[in-house]
């Protein structure tokens, strides 16, 4: 099929790299613009530029979609469909009535469950059983368009950010070049009870409270776990918690109730955190036996209580 890709982040290459092996003719990617990030704030290009240009395919790298140049590029490439994943550009009806099949997003809830930025990282911190993938027919609204296909992922108990990212892409992978299968696919509208909104995570949302029971808050160092990563105040020091796990503990909020080489005991709202790889500010990420050796925390000291 002659399509065009619209993605930015790994999420999406991996579909992308799901659509060249399966003999599709990808006319046209579009990415976002090359970003600074990473500790020197470097300029890098996104995982589907690198794929792109390593493929020789035709890129574009618009800061709008709005721009009437941009729509006759698209125009003039005659595409059958345009798949979308994690572009994270809005797409204005002008651009979604271009491609024969309209366009088809790849979406990592399965809908009208968490729509919006941010659904793996909400589905872990809301404690969610189950997420999964729902390709869409996209329309207007906000990931409110017909469900062409869906299947279910488990959240396990230990799953991050990464790992859940990691099993969805490979899904959306496979469910997206079955529907290209399979088209034209009728879609069913989505429910319009059960819509709940994944927003941005914001970083006030990283600052552990630990007024908060320490269920609650292992959920959220693992859904931002690898990015933004969740972060407290020790001895006066951002330090960033990467892998934690709730355990039977109980103290003032805030206060250390154990130091050992298995990990930082720190109470809860309920219960207490275990915390176990920690990472300072401009260091690496170590386990808390190594971070013990360098820095000393006393049983009694505490870590500083989020307010707001």
């Amino acid at each position: 099929m002659r399509l065009g890709f619209a993605g930015t982040p790994e999420f999406a290459a991996v579909a992308l790299r799901a659509l060249l092996a399966a003999g599709h003719q990808v006319e046209l990617v579009l990415t976002q613009p090359d970003r600074a990030a990473g500790r020197g704030l470097a300029v890098r290009p996104s995982a589907v530029k690198e794929l792109a240009q390593a493929a020789g395919l035709r890129l574009l790298q618009p800061a709008t979609l709005r721009d009437a140049v941009v729509q006759e590029e698209i125009r003039a490439s005659r595409l059958e469909a345009l798949i979308v994943a994690a572009y994270g550009l809005i797409l204005p009806q002008a651009v979604l009535d271009l491609p024969r099949w309209g366009c088809i997003n790849i979406h990592a809830s399965l809908l009208p469950r968490w729509r919006g930025a941010a659904p793996i990282q909400r589905a872990i911190l809301a404690g969610d059983r189950e997420t999964g993938i729902s390709i869409m027919q996209m329309d207007a609204g906000l990931d409110s368009g017909p469900v062409l296909l869906a299947a279910g992922q488990a959240i396990r108990d230990d799953d991050t950010a990464a790992s859940l990212h990691d099993r969805l892409a490979t899904q959306g992978a496979e469910l997206v070049v079955k529907v290209l299968e399979r088209l034209p696919l009728p879609g069913w509208p989505q429910p319009q009870s059960g819509v709940t909104h994944a927003a941005k995570i914001g970083k006030a949302e990283t600052m552990l409270d630990w007024r908060l029971a320490a269920e609650l808050l292992a959920r959220q160092v693992r859904a931002f776990n690898p990015q933004p990563g969740a972060s407290c105040v020790l001895n006066g020091k951002a330090l960033k918690v990467w892998t934690a796990r709730p355990v039977v503990g109980s103290g003032s909020p805030g206060l250390i109730i154990g130091a050992a080489h298995d990990g930082l005991l720190i109470a809860c709202g309920e219960g207490a955190l275990c915390v176990e790889e920690v990472q300072q500010a401009g260091g690496r990420r170590l386990a808390v036996a190594q971070f013990l050796n360098g820095t000393a925390v006393p049983v009694g000291s505490r870590c500083a209580v989020a307010t707001g």
